[in-house]
């Protein structure tokens, strides 16, 4: 009976490890591949950083996992940007609102209780448009140049600039959310046949 307990023990320390293994494997490809396209990519900003924010929202349990990816894949993405001098990677205040509002969509995902195309797709546009309407109205809060002018008239007029960027925001976050399911999926598959055939 001992031995057995000691075996369980063993064993859960196990999954315990694999478990962490794991989550830091999917963490650093992550935040890796968020940094990596958005430098390589700039100005034009093609990068999965709203589409991971949805994904950590939906496949990982430790919500405090969840909320840090997105958060250390935008900080990695800004760090580089600054370090390379490609443009001013860390810009003021205004910057926290864009870090927050990765958090209202990593908040989405919590709602998927199960990925499929429908439910990917549905939420990646409704990511999309959160966080255009977050980070543009953050944009306005901290326009203090007053560029887009004052009152709900320069609230509207901020949202309006942000409209032609949307369009190519909302495909690039469906073809990265596609992505990262898909090979999540297929690699879940792989691994529980691996477990079967062991």
């Amino acid at each position: 009976m001992k031995k057995t307990l000691l075996n369980l023990l063993f064993l859960l320390k196990l999954k315990k490890m694999n478990f962490t293994k794991h989550n830091w494997v999917i963490g650093t490809v992550l935040i890796t591949l968020a940094a990596g396209m958005k430098v390589l990519t700039f100005p034009h900003s093609i990068n999965p950083i709203i589409a991971i924010s949805l994904f950590s929202g939906a496949i990982i349990r430790d919500r405090k996992w969840a909320f840090f990816l997105p958060i250390m894949a935008m900080f990695a993405s800004d760090l580089m940007l600054e370090i390379f001098s490609i443009t001013q990677g860390f810009y003021g205040l205004g910057q926290i609102g864009n870090y927050a509002a990765l958090l209202f969509v990593t908040s989405l995902g919590f709602l998927m209780k199960k990925p499929s195309f429908k439910n990917v797709a549905g939420l990646s546009i409704a990511g999309s448009l959160l966080f255009f309407f977050l980070s543009n109205t953050n944009c306005y809060f901290f326009d203090f140049a007053d560029f887009y002018g004052k009152g709900v008239n320069g609230w509207l007029a901020c949202l309006t600039a942000g409209i032609p960027f949307l369009r190519n925001g909302m495909l690039i976050d469906l073809m990265f959310s596609g992505i990262l399911f898909t090979t999540y999926h297929y690699f879940t598959i792989f691994n529980s046949k691996q477990v079967q055939s062991a």
